[in-house]
């Protein structure tokens, strides 16, 4: 097989020929009865987000291994570029470009209030405080602590753990976060470029931030000395416990259409965590080589405990959909704009959760 990276449209159908294809349509015109339809077509190739792990599983043969075995022949890792906008690898899966995306489990619940169509097929376990902390200019010594931003501002992304930390970090600090709705006493500026994130806070634009250090676009301002964290989420807190989860999520089309596809990427996933968290080193080489960085930083990447590509799954179906009930209770009484006006039912959550790919689904990969 060649590893070139070429895409096959997945929406294209096999048909049946001949007599066979006649009658079976002649039957669902007459009766309305779908059963004898052509079933879906094999998926032979896919698009996926080029990342940390799955560069590692590309270039260790573990898709290979995975998908080969359901006739999945080639895939293509797609580079989100330093530039992409964040939230746009979700839309890339509502549009059919990518077949899985990665994404918080707040920004990806956000994105399903507000009409997205998909699913998590995966969450991970509870986060930690070390994942999004609240930082400053490491020059500026009129910033120590979160306490010192009453009246000044922080830029960030609105649909993101950049949002999600800090919103909880200010509420319980006694200085809430501007919203639509209301003035807080830190102000807030949307800013969903994390390269302008960065600037804008070293220009001295806004005053703080909030990001994922392992990040590719914060990771190597964070190692040169540049920022300085005035602020962590609390252990006991919502986003650790709840909001800041990792997931995988798929349109649910896609999902209901090639559920083995979804299994064979959970397991390239697990198979490929085990893989580097042994090979540490070996992993940073190959990560650092694929995405063009620092192999500094691809290990940093690795290590760090505020990393997200390789955490443990929650294989419990129930605990992942009390998590986002959790959260979204939490968000909607302490003043989110989003949640509070598009907030999903129970219902909604629910079926949010693919619970065929979690313990006890047909799916599992947690048998």
């Amino acid at each position: 097989m060649s590893d070139s990276w070429r895409i096959l449209d997945p929406s294209r159908r096999g048909g049946k020929t001949g007599l066979a294809s006649v009658l079976a349509a002649l039957i669902i015109v007459l009766t309305g009865n779908s059963v004898f339809a052509a079933p879906p077509s094999a998926l032979t190739s896919i698009n996926l987000q080029a990342s940390a792990w799955t560069v590692i599983a590309q270039q260790k043969g573990i898709f290979k291994e995975e998908f080969d075995k359901i006739g999945v022949r080639e895939v293509k890792l797609i580079a989100a570029g330093a530039a992409e906008l964040l939230g746009a690898e979700t839309a890339a899966v509502a549009g059919g470009a990518i077949a899985v995306a990665q994404r918080m489990i707040y920004p990806a619940t956000v994105h399903r209030a507000n009409g997205l169509d998909n699913v998590l097929i995966w969450v991970s376990e509870p986060s930690n405080h070390y994942r999004t902390p609240v930082l400053a200019k490491a020059s500026n010594d009129a910033l120590k602590s979160v306490a010192d931003l009453d009246g000044k501002k922080l830029g960030s992304a609105r649909a993101s753990c950049y949002w999600a930390a800090p919103f909880e970090i200010l509420d319980k600090a006694g200085l809430p976060l501007d919203t639509r709705n209301r003035k807080g006493r830190v102000r807030y500026e949307t800013i969903d470029n994390p390269t302008v994130m960065i600037s804008s806070l070293l220009s001295g634009a806004t005053d703080a931030t909030a990001a994922h250090l392992a990040a590719n676009q914060f990771t190597g301002a964070w190692l040169s000395g540049q920022f300085k964290i005035i602020g962590s989420p609390p252990d006991d807190g919502v986003y650790v416990n709840h909001s800041g989860r990792v997931t995988y999520l798929a349109n649910r089309g896609f999902v209901e259409k090639y559920p083995e596809v979804i299994k064979a990427f959970l397991i390239a996933h697990e198979r490929t965590r085990s893989w580097a968290t042994d090979h540490t080193n070996e992993a940073a080489e190959i990560i650092a080589k694929e995405l063009r960085e620092p192999v500094e930083a691809a290990l940093f990447q690795i290590t760090h405990l505020g990393q997200w590509d390789f955490m443990g799954g929650e294989p419990d179906a129930e605990k992942a959909v009390n998590s986002i009930k959790a959260f979204q209770t939490w968000y909607v009484e302490h003043g989110d704009d989003i949640l509070g006006d598009r907030k999903l039912t129970d219902e909604q959550i629910n079926a949010f959760v693919a619970k065929q790919f979690f313990s006890g689904g047909k799916y599992s990969i947690y048998q």
